[in-house]
């Protein structure tokens, strides 16, 4: 885990209905962090957007699966770091398909490297489950 100043931790059941609380969270955290506003934008997407891959195909829509995010400030950056509890993720096999494939889905990885600065598995937490964190600089 991050050293940086804890603006936000939530705990949210791994349903899409909660997405909304989190957006909000996250954009108010993102102003206090000092981001602007399409940095703020950039960061509430890319965080839907990997929550939303938590839920879809970590859990396989089981409602059941709990979804931990913390937002940290850092000197020059904002850290949210994702906390699941599914089984172990080989970051190996987590990527975009090929944006020629012309077919929904598929394109999240894609969507979080255009918006954040750095994105990707950190080590798994000793009890089980995946850790994955974004940065997104502070202007």
């Amino acid at each position: 885990m991050s050293d940086g100043e804890e603006l936000v931790f939530m705990r949210f059941p791994s349903q899409p209905s909660r997405l909304k609380l989190l957006r909000c969270a996250i954009r108010e955290a993102a102003y206090l962090a000092g981001l602007d506003e399409d940095a703020a934008q950039a960061l509430i997407l890319a965080a839907n957007e990997a929550c939303m891959n938590i839920i879809q195909h970590a859990y396989a829509m089981d409602p059941r699966g709990r979804i931990e995010v913390r937002a940290l400030r850092e000197r020059a950056a904002m850290v949210l770091q994702l906390r699941d509890y599914a089984p172990h993720v080989d970051s190996d096999d987590v990527r975009s398909r090929d944006l020629n494939e012309i077919r929904p889905g598929g394109l999240g990885i894609h969507l979080i490297g255009s918006l954040m600065d750095e994105y990707g598995f950190l080590e798994p937490p000793a009890d089980g489950g995946n850790l994955y964190q974004m940065k997104k600089y502070i202007a």
